[in-house]
């Protein structure tokens, strides 16, 4: 199955060609997860805050569907 990655803010620096506004296709076997998408660019789950499937909020053992979407973001600080 066919799904789209976008890297946000700090997680780019793990994935060279995840550049601003750039979406990165994948191609991942049926029942795969958020999770093996975090493992695919070799992203540390301790870096990975949030992720969204097709702009809802998911789980990383959330179970990927055919062209899904997922967004994945870093802890975000301020002050």
């Amino acid at each position: 199955m066919q799904v789209y990655v976008r890297l946000f803010a700090t997680l780019r620096r793990f994935v060279p060609e995840a550049k601003i506004g750039v979406t990165l296709s994948l191609e991942l076997p049926e029942g795969a997860r958020v999770r093996d998408v975090m493992a695919h660019y070799r992203l540390p789950e301790d870096e990975v805050k949030l992720a969204y499937v097709n702009g809802i909020y998911q789980e990383p053992d959330f179970v990927l569907h055919d062209q899904d979407e997922i967004g994945l973001f870093p802890p975000v600080g301020g002050g």
